[in-house]
């Protein structure tokens, strides 16, 4: 076991229960593709995920300034999700995830989750199950009252903002947190470099950017 300060990102996947197998096995494997990816990108820093009941799923990340950053790209990730067979366009996402990051003190072993336990995992697991009822899809909680209060502001407006998106949209955010240039998703999707950009303003990417930075540099001056 390993103590310190650390960040759990915990989420579920909305209306899971509508699904088809098909589809809940799809979003899965992409689930477990993206987290096997994740870790593999880790730096000095620990990043391990687990799946459990089926459409659940708890992190952590030794770097916490980077949780946003992350629990962004599993959201656009399954934003982006599309079993149509067609190109996605302008379409309303059909697969959306509720995440709770949770920051603060906890004892873990990376390579089982299940048995870690602190105040990062209370705080991250307690406020997912309150999400449902305050119709919340982004939630940060903190041993640090006034960190709460301005981000719970802030992922307000973030939902606002992810609420918004088409598969499109998301799409491009999930490759823009992959660090790809407009140039390089355009010539992934195939699609125009002014098109890319299109999506990128439509999906609120500016404002993104910026929140992205100040929680880092919030978490990174109070969490250090």
């Amino acid at each position: 076991m390993k103590t310190a300060t650390m960040a759990v990102i915990t989420g579920d996947l909305i209306n899971s229960s509508a699904f088809s197998q098909n589809t809940i096995q799809a979003i899965i494997q992409r689930l477990t593709n993206e987290f096997e990816a994740i870790r593999q990108e880790k730096e000095d820093d620990v990043i391990t995920f687990t799946l459990f009941r089926g459409d659940s799923f708890q992190g952590i990340v030794e770097s916490p300034s980077r949780a946003l950053q992350i629990a962004l790209r599993i959201k656009a990730l399954i934003n982006s999700y599309n079993d149509s067979g067609e190109e996605a366009g302008n379409t309303v996402p059909v697969s959306d995830v509720r995440i709770s990051i949770g920051i603060g003190e906890a004892s873990y072993d990376a390579n089982a989750i299940n048995v870690s336990n602190g105040e990062a995992f209370q705080l991250s697991g307690r406020t997912l199950d309150t999400m449902k009822s305050e119709q919340l899809k982004m939630a940060l909680t903190t041993p640090n009252a006034n960190i709460n209060d301005e981000f719970r502001v802030h992922m307000k407006f973030l939902d606002n903002i992810t609420d918004r998106w088409s598969m499109a949209s998301a799409e491009v955010v999930y490759f823009l947190l992959n660090n790809l240039k407009e140039k390089q998703i355009a010539n992934r999707l195939n699609r125009s470099q002014a098109a890319i950009n299109h999506r990128k303003k439509a999906a609120g990417w500016d404002e993104i950017r910026l929140l992205l930075k100040r929680f880092e540099q919030v978490i990174k001056s109070e969490f250090a």
